[in-house]
């Protein structure tokens, strides 16, 4: 079983301070293209802030996003998972915790963000490779190797 460590990009480590703006911060997500970001007060993480929260916090409660701060309006103590945890595990506790991003820390410290697209990616990776392997046992052909009848 992978862990979520190998499924982490370790140079991209997205994440602002609690002190910046709500714009600020939604600028910062349209940029990385990303559902949801770190709140960190200097290095310890303090919060996560999705495209959920700014709906459901900010636009439909009238709140004006240049002077609203991201520690207001965020998801403070977000629920983590340790770097070594299994996408199994991971799964379990997006579905218990009803959230779609997690944090990621290694000994307290935040070494990135996995969302359920992550996951579902990284499953439908790994079931096409086993079939692709049952296909060339079936057929014993090789895997990748194409048949005559796909020449």
């Amino acid at each position: 079983m992978k862990s979520i460590r190998e499924l982490l990009n370790p140079q991209q480590i997205y994440c602002v301070g609690k002190g910046q703006s709500v714009l600020e911060v939604a600028q910062r997500m349209t940029e990385w293209n990303m559902g949801a970001v770190s709140i960190l007060d200097g290095e310890r993480l303090v919060g996560i802030f999705s495209e959920r929260d700014l709906m459901n916090r900010v636009v439909s409660r009238g709140l004006s996003p240049v002077s609203t701060r991201v520690e207001q309006v965020m998801t403070s103590n977000p629920v983590i998972v340790e770097a070594n945890s299994t996408v199994e595990h991971c799964m379990r506790v997006m579905n218990q915790a009803k959230c779609r991003h997690l944090p990621v820390v290694t000994e307290g410290r935040l070494v990135g963000m996995i969302s359920m697209r992550d996951l579902q990616l990284h499953n439908l990776e790994e079931k096409d490779t086993e079939i692709e392997l049952m296909r060339a046992f079936i057929h014993h052909v090789p895997p990748s190797t194409p048949t005559d009848s796909e020449l």
